[in-house]
């Protein structure tokens, strides 16, 4: 970020504030001008409705406010009544709000006359004293009805809210038990969060409660999300709606999902069972509606560059006074990049080595070591970690100044370092990328090591790490550490983990690092550290050394086959037995169909690739084809056949029975038990030529009906529902195929 003077910050400032879009003039190839967003125009009757406008996960877009409130008061006008709600982490993020530890946010939400927030996990990055002072400024109530500290609630339950008509709405809030984990350990003492089961127990007992209250209405204020990094402990919406009944409408946050993205989650309806979910994405980039009208309920959301905001609005003007003031403290330039340092989550530092984190750990390492002090490990034995989680954004190539710094590091952590075993070493590494590919904030990113993480080995879970929602594990299967400092591992050996103090107290899935002999905090702020490294050592200037990672982080595997996903057992036989192989180097295209050549080479490895002798009588299988001798050798053996016009057709789809047909004369063609194939609803559909092979691969769970009750015999196979077959069929096949013989349809089949 360049450097501004006070005025133009807040002119800048102001622009943002009242929500004129930006329209960019033609650039120098004479490309054309971005048209201008139209302003958004009330054109609904909503006379009478109630309309509740939302907010969640701001994270310190605090120029936003006062089109949130423009808004209110458009619908206002309108006749409607109005309640203005967040859903959590507003007081994190920017220095706009991370400076003051969220009291600006506070403050401008007190001015667009919000009515009810919940807490999300950021709220708690200052610690639980400063969240309650927070509320105790707030002219509205912090919601969260599974939050306890000590023996009681931590904040209010819940809210009744009643409209000149008589009209009750029951407002709860809830926040992720994953603030358990998220938050700072040490800031949270005492606070526990109620999850899964419990979460749910939870959100139960305030619908009945609110309904018996008389409420016609019941709104929840959900910080839980719908991301997959939270689906392994069932603590999403979605989740909890699937055993909460009663809620009207669940407005969620956390995982910055737009309402686009909760339609995708919800197969188009925008509903789990019969609540209505919505969210709006982040940085207050849209303000969602939800409008009660004549016992219907509808959800939008409106984009905030399209709310214009009157020029002495007095929500924009302190927000860009606000703005100014940082900018004039934190906008100095005091360096420079001729790189781009990539800030994203995923892919990004949730996921893999990025530049930036590399370039955040050796800051960590070297201020640690650079005055010599005896760590009490040798020099070599010394590393850094820190969590992706708290890589927050990136920092563009060009002026670097101390907001861009603030942004990227925003928890005001401090560098800490902890004595550990190689086996403790080990431990912190499997349980941080225990989801890998899958992003988890607990990512490690590193300096002075060089460790390997293969993602179709399955995370053998444990226990849970105290009160966290991570789970421990049982033991190490999925990393190796290559290399410390240039030296071998030692599982046995000291180690010396340089990392930040959220960590250093079990943070995130680093709970591994508090069982430490010695755990020393030095007091110096992350980001202050990483400017010094960044004058000190770098002169000023972070070079292209830094364009690309290092190196560091090898991740081997598919990045569409995850732990969570159905077939990720099957697919990780079928590797691991070289049945088959990946479509590229980083995927293997589960939900691409599975084509005859393919599954011919997966039964002749699974034969133990026999010696072909015979001749290729194929004409479209040239001699070079990998699937060559595959092909002759399921010939050979009357398994699969070609065509009568001399082709094998290799890339053609196979069917369901098609699959059934070729396993059942691979198996020589046994008998098997009548299946009561009447009970399928298209059981008719089956070919002849398939029926008894059909029968066979029921009767022997190769292949199941769908949910509603039909086979789908000529649908095509996935590649992962082949995988899942064949590790089903492994184990009933033969040593090698018995030679059969079958009509040349039946082979071409």
């Amino acid at each position: 970020m360049r450097k501004w003077n006070k005025l133009l910050a807040l002119l800048l400032a102001m622009v943002m504030a009242l929500g004129m879009t930006c329209v960019a003039l033609a650039d120098e190839e004479g490309g054309d001008a971005e048209e201008t967003v139209p302003a958004f125009e009330l054109t609904e009757d909503v006379d009478g409705a109630i309309v509740i406008l939302h907010t969640n996960d701001v994270h310190g877009a605090v120029d936003g406010y006062a089109k949130a409130a423009a808004l209110k008061a458009m619908y206002e006008e309108a006749g409607a009544a109005v309640y203005l709600m967040d859903a959590g982490d507003f007081s994190q993020g920017e220095t706009s709000v991370s400076v003051s530890q969220g009291a600006t946010a506070i403050e401008l939400m007190n001015m667009a006359g919000y009515v009810a927030a919940a807490p999300g996990n950021h709220e708690f990055d200052y610690g639980y004293e400063n969240l309650t002072t927070l509320a105790g400024a707030a002219e509205f109530p912090i919601l969260a009805a599974n939050v306890t500290y000590e023996d009681g609630l931590a904040f209010e339950a819940n809210l009744t809210l009643e409209t000149e008509d008589g009209v009750k709405l029951g407002v709860f809030g809830l926040d992720t038990p994953e603030t358990a984990s998220k938050a700072h350990p040490g800031k949270i003492k005492g606070v526990s969060f109620a999850g899964g089961k419990d979460l749910y127990a939870v959100a139960q007992a305030q619908v009945d409660e609110l309904t018996e209250a008389g409420c016609d209405y019941v709104i929840c204020l959900g910080h839980l999300g719908i991301d997959d990094e939270t689906a392994a402990t069932a603590n999403r919406s979605i989740d909890l709606l699937g055993e909460v009944t009663g809620i009207d409408v669940f407005i969620d946050g956390h995982s910055h999902s737009t309402l686009e993205q909760v339609l995708e989650a919800t197969e188009g309806t925008g509903k789990v069972g019969e609540t209505y979910l919505t969210s709006t994405g982040t940085k207050l980039a849209n303000v969602g509606v939800v409008t009660i009208k004549d016992g219907g309920i509808t959800v939008s959301s409106v984009a905030a560059e399209s709310i214009t905001v009157a020029e002495d609005n007095e929500i924009a003007a302190r927000a860009a006074e606000i703005i100014a003031e940082i900018e004039e403290e934190y906008g100095a330039t005091f360096a420079t990049s001729e790189v781009n340092l990539n800030g994203e989550k995923a892919p990004g530092n949730r996921t893999e080595e990025t530049n930036l984190g590399d370039l955040i750990t050796d800051a960590m390492l070297w201020y640690a070591t650079k005055d010599g002090e005896d760590l009490g490990v040798p020099a070599e034995n010394v590393i850094a970690v820190t969590n992706g989680g708290g890589i927050r954004a990136p920092i563009a190539a060009g002026d670097i100044c101390k907001n861009d710094i603030n942004t990227v590091l925003p928890f005001g952590n401090t560098v800490a370092y902890v004595t550990v075993s190689g086996e403790a070493l080990l431990e912190v590494l499997e349980a941080s990328t225990f989801c890998t590919p899958t992003a988890v904030g607990g990512f490690p990113q590193v300096a002075g090591i060089k460790f390997t993480i293969d993602t179709m080995k399955a995370y053998d879970q444990g226990g849970l790490y105290g009160e966290t929602t991570y789970y421990a594990p049982k033991s190490i299967n999925r990393v190796t550490i290559d290399e410390i400092n240039g030296k071998a591992f030692d599982s046995e050996a000291s180690y010396v983990v340089v990392t930040n103090d959220f960590l250093a107290t079990g943070g995130d899935t680093y709970y591994a690092l508090t069982e430490s002999p010695s755990i020393v905090d030095t007091g110096m702020a992350l980001d202050e550290a990483l400017m010094s490294y960044i004058t000190e050592v770098l002169g000023g200037k972070v070079s292209s050394d830094y364009a690309e990672p290092a190196g560091r982080i090898t991740i081997t595997g598919y990045s569409d086959v995850t732990s969570d996903r159905w077939f990720f057992g099957a697919v990780s036989y079928v590797l691991e037995n070289k049945l088959m192989d990946g479509l590229t180097a980083g995927t293997f295209g589960p939900s691409e169909d599975m084509t005859r050549a393919v599954l011919v080479e997966a039964l002749y490895r699974l034969a133990g690739s026999p010696d072909v002798t015979g001749e290729n009588p194929f004409s479209d299988v040239a001699d070079d084809a990998s699937y060559k001798n595959a092909v002759i050798w399921a010939s050979e053996n009357d398994i699969v056949g070609g065509y009568a016009d001399g082709t094998f057709k290799p890339e053609d789809s196979v069917q369901r029975q098609q699959i059934a047909a070729i396993l059942y004369r691979y198996a020589g063609s046994p008998d098997a038990d009548a299946v009561d194939m009447s009970v399928y609803a298209d059981a008719d559909s089956v070919q002849a030529y398939a029926a008894g092979a059909m029968n066979w691969a029921i009767a022997n769970s190769l292949i199941k009906g769908d949910n509603n009750g039909n086979l789908t015999p000529r649908a095509t196979a996935t590649r992962a529902q082949v995988a899942t077959i064949l590790q089903a069929f492994a184990p009933i096949a033969p040593e090698a195929p018995a030679n059969t013989e079958a009509p040349v349809a039946d082979k071409a089949a």
